[in-house]
């Protein structure tokens, strides 16, 4: 079944008299695959309680996320805090469902605050993150054994990725929102991040990534652990 309908279908037989809904993910971006499901976000007034609920209807694997007139307002600070705004960005690209007039509202809440994007990391989280890639990045030259080197590429990606975003105030990403998040910011640069672990993964030759983390934590001070302490 069509996304939309089968949305608007959804909400009509469960949510009847919510507030709003829009759909939202994959579908709305253009970027559905075989395995892609409805992402769908509701408005209760009278629910006590947010939740989500995965279920299966009109052959789609359906991702419910409801939220009274209040609740959507702690995920949105507590998303924005950990600099991945998975509801605000749901709200700001959603297709409106249903609407009694309260979206207008929270997406203008939800656009605010992606346009404003993550508060600026501290000159003491700087040096915190470039001391654990410094270490990672030991652990990736001097590693001998490929099962272990895959594993610590892994970490690496994971935090040079935040690093650059951070460090740009962007937003970041977990699994396939690594590379998206790195494509929004740049994506020249993006490429050139996938190519230096995709030359590693293919053919175990580490100097891609090495010359690129150095670039990257170059402006910075470099590499980071002489004098380097947490807590003293």
């Amino acid at each position: 079944m069509d996304p939309n309908k089968a949305a608007e279908l959804f909400i009509l037989n469960h949510f009847p008299n919510c507030y709003g809904s829009v759909l939202a993910g994959s579908v709305v971006r253009g970027e559905a695959t075989e395995t892609s499901d409805l992402d769908i976000v509701i408005f209760e007034k009278n629910l006590k309680t947010a939740y989500r609920e995965s279920v299966i209807e009109y052959g789609w694997n359906i991702e419910v996320f409801v939220h009274n007139l209040t609740s959507y307002k702690e995920f949105f600070k507590s998303d924005c805090e950990r600099a991945r705004p998975s509801l605000p960005k749901m709200v700001s690209e959603g297709i409106v469902l249903k609407d009694s007039g309260i979206l207008d509202l929270i997406k203008h809440e939800a656009n605010e605050l992606l346009d404003k994007g993550p508060e600026e990391w501290s000159v003491d989280t700087i040096k915190v993150k470039r001391y654990f890639i410094t270490d990672t990045l030991d652990d990736f030259i001097g590693s001998t054994l490929r099962a272990e080197e895959i594993f610590i590429a892994n970490t690496l990606a994971e935090l040079v990725s935040e690093f650059v975003l951070r460090t740009n105030r962007q937003w970041i990403g977990a699994s396939k929102w690594i590379v998206r998040s790195l494509k929004n910011y740049d994506e020249k640069f993006a490429g050139h991040f996938v190519e230096a672990f995709d030359t590693f993964y293919k053919t175990g030759d580490k100097n891609m990534i090495i010359v690129m983390v150095d670039e990257i934590l170059q402006p910075f001070g470099g590499r980071l652990f002489q004098g380097f302490s947490l807590g003293k």
